[in-house]
């Protein structure tokens, strides 16, 4: 064992350590509301007051350091007091959690075009929370709905829009100083640019004009906004410009101003590259190419200025689900209706006159709240290309995932199963056992049958090409899709109709509810009788997010798991008995499993019976312990289980990437609680759950975060580690692990502020991440190259796995 193993395990564990490795988050409406009908009314002194402020903001010192950018993320005088007494407010926590990954790009020790890389994922995230949940809590107040969404206080949806606001604009701010102050000057120290149109050489820009007319104006549609041109749609998170013109004077009382939008067509690439001075990388925005043409566009007018918007609207579901007849053609009618969806939220990359931001208002339906005044480039991600320059030492150490050691075998996949079961911990173990599992399925002469749930299983995914072979080679082969896997569902779509081509039998899951459980079970004859083998895990099946998400999967024959899998999946692809009148008789109507919990029927009833029996146990003078470690807490009725384990002295912590709506170490509540957030190079995603029962150690696996929409309208399973090597294992290294971390981790404070831990000295810094790294470099096999191996057929191999041998298939790392 490597000499930091002690720092977490005692000899005991470090010898089952070594043996298993060798084998294997209403009231009255307020006056301020930031989402109040609009009453038509022109809010000039709102406007100018957001301004103002946006002005001092800007006016502050451009001395800004790293640690500085830190403080003002994590301190927080607008938002901190506005939650319930017991809970965290949902969306709230949420905007949390994003600060804490814009953290990451203002953090000096993580490397610069990461920094850029978490700058992106930040924007993101933002992105997709406006599309959704500021979307659905926008309607709720709208329509004077009485709901918080899922959050478990009653916190008014005004209030929570206004605090929304108050924070990203703060957030954004740090954003956009991160990117102009740190990370560009920190690639041009490096020979990366981004360059102003406005200062390249007469010669470089006639090299760009050719390239204007050739490749850019061709595709442009210059759209006009006057009294005889309406104003135009605007597409979802499309850029476009602004423009204004000389001719006109836009500070005049008009309330119609004269305007063209141009918009940026994001089939172009965002950045082109350009050659100006020798030995660097030098680019230049297209938008910024596209305003420097613009007089070609508008043909008689001369431009006064051009300022980038970008439109995000609602694209929450509106499904009426007692309407449905067919789900298919349901979801693809609300993909196309989702396109021309209500605005939530215009982001203006500048400066616009008064009488343009109201015009941009009264068009889109907005108040002067949703209309953000931020700093530009728009559309942080759209510069991500600079990410995959080869500059390998502005980036992450690379890492290629390993072989588990089972797989030093040369025995076929289902020897392996059969004998043991086997975990695997990605990405820090390959995904590759899980594609040759359903190679061998779909080639063995001896498997009968193949059932896989699918959620988001990728585009070219060797999955699908797994089940179409199994299909074309006459195995009975199911796959259940969930179409309704936001923001994926043309995917999902798409490659379902190839399953259905090949003979698949395709299952589109249930009306109401979607399918997020993650199993897949192979039947097989042998010896003639019929045996099972199943796969479950917590995350997608995609060979791409399992390179960049941390998940657990494990391999089973055992028949109390394969049992529950098979009975599982007759549930999915029979009758709905989770919604309408069933749900009445349900408890009848569902088979009792004797392994497995499954929502929205079991899986809140067993975590809350584990949870009771740790406070049993402690009341009893027994040993009670809880992990959790989850994406998400947001249940109530989870949590004020939690609450009572802590005042009967049950110790819990709590591992919790995202929103938590838990409030820790409040005296006589949940003093005996502790939570912890992780933010690293890979995104946290695996759900574990261990109770200590007096010693007796259960650890549950689960697709299912502890949230409303996990037990109660998805289809989730929460399946138990049997064998007590592996759950040894991921109790006392994995878990424990996670809670030793003193790099990379937050810890959640009583008045919802995280505070990043630290050593006492670097002598005794814990990171969770790199210490799995090293382990699977210790006792894993080295595979080829990762992108090589999900590609592998160990079929056509003739059973050789894609272990790196020669010096030529060695990784980078």
């Amino acid at each position: 064992m490597r000499n930091f193993y002690p720092l977490f395990l005692s000899d005991r564990t470090c010898q089952i350590l070594q043996l298993y490795l060798k084998r294997a988050w209403r009231s009255k409406a307020v006056s301020d509301s930031s989402t109040t009908k609009d009453p038509q009314i022109e809010r000039t002194s709102e406007l100018a007051k957001d301004s103002s402020h946006r002005e001092q903001v800007k006016d502050q010192s451009t001395e800004t350091s790293s640690l500085s950018i830190h403080h003002n993320i994590h301190t927080r005088t607008k938002t901190q007091k506005v939650h319930t007494d017991k809970y965290f407010n949902r969306e709230l926590s949420w905007v949390e959690f994003n600060a804490r990954v814009l953290e990451e790009a203002c953090h000096t020790s993580t490397p610069v075009l990461e920094r850029l890389k978490f700058l992106s994922i930040f924007n993101n995230n933002l992105d997709e929370f406006y599309m959704v949940r500021v979307a659905g809590l926008r309607k709720m107040v709208q329509e004077d709905i009485k709901s918080s969404s899922d959050s478990p206080d009653e916190l008014p949806g005004e209030i929570v829009l206004r605090h929304i606001r108050d924070r990203v604009v703060e957030l954004m701010d740090i954003c956009y100083r991160q990117l102009k102050q740190e990370v560009l000057p920190a690639l041009a120290r490096d020979g990366v640019d981004i360059v102003s149109m406005d200062f390249l050489p007469a010669d470089v820009k006639e090299t760009l004009a050719k390239y204007f007319y050739e490749n850019v104006q061709p595709v442009l549609t210059p759209l006009a906004v006057d009294p005889a041109h309406p104003f135009p749609f605007l597409t979802n998170l499309s850029q476009y410009l602004v423009v204004l013109f000389k001719e006109v004077n836009y500070h005049t009382s008009n309330i119609n101003p004269p305007i063209g939008l141009v918009e940026i067509p994001s089939v172009l690439p965002r950045l082109i590259p350009i050659q100006w001075k020798p030995d660097r990388k030098q680019f230049v925005l297209l938008e910024d190419l596209v305003r420097i043409h613009i007089d070609k566009i508008f043909l008689g007018y001369e431009m006064a200025d051009a300022q980038p918007i970008r439109v995000t609207r609602n694209l929450d579901y509106m499904l009426l689900e007692n309407e449905v007849v067919d789900l298919l053609k349901s979801v693809q009618r609300e993909l196309t209706n989702r396109e021309h969806q209500e605005a939530v939220r215009v982001e203006v990359g500048g400066k616009l006159p008064r009488s343009v931001m109201l015009l941009l208002k009264r068009e889109l339906h907005l108040s002067i709240d949703e209309i953000y005044e931020i700093d530009s480039p728009l559309q942080i991600p759209g510069i991500m290309a600079l990410y995959h320059l080869p500059l390998p030492h502005l980036k992450d150490p690379p890492f290629n995932p390993r072989l588990p050691i089972q797989m030093m075998s040369t025995e076929d996949i289902f020897s392996l199963i059969a004998r043991d079961d086997i975990l695997l911990h990605h990405p820090f173990d390959s995904f590759y056992p899980v594609i040759e599992f359903l190679q061998v399925a779909a080639h063995d002469p001896n498997v009968l049958a193949i059932k896989q749930t699918l959620y988001r299983s990728g585009g070219d995914s060797p999955i699908i090409e797994a089940l179409i072979a199994a299909a074309e080679n006459g195995k009975q082969v199911t796959a259940v899709v969930e179409l309704k896997a936001r923001f994926d569902e043309k995917n999902n779509i798409s490659w379902a109709r190839r399953l259905e081509r090949a003979g698949v039998n395709v299952v589109f899951g249930f009306v109401g509810l979607k399918t997020h459980a993650k199993a897949t079970l192979v039947v097989r004859k042998e010896g003639g009788k019929l045996s099972r083998y199943v796969h479950l895990g917590t995350g997608n099946y995609n060979s791409n997010t399992a390179k960049l998400y941390t998940d657990i999967s494990l391999f089973s024959a055992r028949p109390e798991l394969t049992n529950d899998v098979g009975q599982i999946f007759n549930i999915l692809t029979g009758f709905n008995i989770f919604s309408g009148e069933m749900r009445l008789r349900r408890k009848h109507l569902v088979p009792n499993m004797k392994s497995i919990s499954i929502a929205p029927v079991t899986l809140r009833a067993k975590l809350l019976e584990m949870i009771q029996r740790e406070v049993t146990n402690k009341k009893a003078g027994h040993k009670a312990h809880i992990v959790c470690k989850v994406n998400a807490l947001t249940d109530k009725e989870l949590i004020d289980a939690l609450y009572d384990a802590s005042q009967a002295g049950v110790d819990i912590k709590l591992i919790v990437r995202g929103m938590c709506c838990l409030r820790p170490g409040v005296k006589g509540l949940s003093e005996n609680i502790k939570v912890t957030s992780i933010i690293d190079r890979f995104l946290e995603h695996s759900r574990i759950y261990y109770f200590d029962n007096n010693g007796k150690h259960e650890v549950f696996m689960a697709s299912a975060d502890m949230s409303p929409r996990n037990m109660d309208r998805r289809v989730e399973v929460c399946f138990p580690l049997i064998s007590e090597d592996i759950k040894e294992y991921v109790v006392n290294y994995i878990l424990n692990t996670y809670l030793k971390d003193n790099v990379k981790s937050w810890t959640l404070q009583s008045d919802g502020s995280y505070n990043r831990r630290h050593a006492k000295d670097s002598s005794h810094d814990v990171r969770a991440q790199q210490k799995f790294i090293e382990l699977a470099r210790d006792y894993g096999i080295k595979s080829i190259p990762y992108e090589m191996a999900i590609r592998h057929n160990t079929v056509k191999e003739k059973g050789a796995r894609p272990v790196a041998k020669s010096k030529k298939q060695q990784p980078k790392d």
